[in-house]
């Protein structure tokens, strides 16, 4: 079995040592060749050359920007549906600070941890147990893994990312700091998005829209935040938005977000799940993100549920 060991050196917790263990365990599993990342978008073309190649598996130690490129890398231009069984399997051994993807496939968030589950997996592949397959997002100029979003949460990336290249640490609190900030600058604004859901009339005055593969959207440190916890990689897509920034009702609304067993209701709540896709309009351009990474402004952006697109190196469920 060939494999490629992509490594983001930059990302949040990567380290030397880390990546000489993880080489050293998985070479005695499969033929491995290491590759680092140095630009963005390298990734992408790592992983398109190791798929022209026939390599087998594909392994992601970085963070979810990293693992969108990889799979973006694997799969090539959204609009065709991918077949899953020709493309490499992609696996991941979690090196940034969220690590949305991993968690949601039930791959540990310590790196030792998540290597010895990977090694463990590619063993059950060789014995003829089957790669795991998941669904995607086309997001129609990329494709999504987990979480895509327009309006606040676009905001809230592109300033995440302007205060790393001004070379400070993305951490857990600094990116709730970020956001508080910016869902108070949002609330004095007019709403400008409008959702299209299948057979539904448009819905406006939206101010922002969030739209899951996969459950809980993301962690702040160790807790779960939920937006549509019924969402799986093996569903369609989650919609999760906003009629009112009123600061009372949405700090309501974000207990219920962290809460262990939460319960998503609010008049001001738009919440779909397995839906098979979602279009949102803006009335002027508004920030949006996909996997947590800021892709600019735009003013229409459909998501569409492509379900068994991408093989994965992970249990067949949580609980495996």
């Amino acid at each position: 079995m060939r494999a490629v060991l992509i490594v983001n050196p930059n990302a949040t917790s990567t380290t030397p040592a880390g990546r000489d263990l993880l080489a050293h365990a998985l070479e005695s599993r499969v033929t491995l060749t290491v590759e680092h990342t140095n630009h963005r978008g390298h990734a992408i073309e790592i992983a398109s050359d190791a798929a022209r190649d026939g390599v087998d598996v594909l392994i992601v130690h970085g963070g979810d920007g990293t693992v969108n490129e990889v799979v973006n890398g694997v799969l090539g231009d959204c609009g065709t549906r991918p077949d899953a069984g020709l493309a490499p399997a992609v696996a991941v051994v979690p090196g940034g600070s969220a690590n949305v993807f991993a968690r949601a496939l039930g791959i540990s968030p310590d790196p030792i941890e998540a290597t010895n589950q990977l090694v463990d997996l590619l063993g059950g592949y060789r014995m003829g147990r089957p790669w795991r397959r998941i669904g995607l997002m086309d997001c129609g100029e990329r494709w999504g893994v987990f979480t895509a979003g327009m309006g606040v949460d676009g905001d809230v990336v592109a300033a995440v990312e302007a205060q790393r290249e001004k070379g400070r640490k993305v951490t857990a609190s600094r990116y709730i700091r970020v956001a508080i900030r910016e869902f108070l600058a949002s609330a004095r604004k007019e709403p400008t998005l409008t959702l299209q859901l299948p057979g539904a009339d448009p819905v406006g005055g939206v101010h922002f829209a969030f739209v899951s593969n996969s459950s809980p959207w993301t962690y702040a440190n160790s807790r779960p935040v939920w937006t549509n916890p019924d969402t799986t990689f093996d569903t369609g897509l989650g919609v999760f938005a906003t009629t009112s920034m009123n600061v009372w009702s949405n700090l309501r609304l974000v207990r219920q977000m962290v809460a262990r067993n939460p319960r998503l209701e609010a008049k001001h709540l738009i919440r779909e799940d397995n839906v098979s896709s979602v279009t949102v309009t803006s009335n002027t351009p508004a920030a949006c993100q996909i996997d947590g990474d800021y892709i600019g402004e735009r003013e229409t952006m459909t998501f569409t549920s492509v379900p068994e697109a991408l093989s994965v190196v992970a249990p067949t469920n949580k609980t495996d």
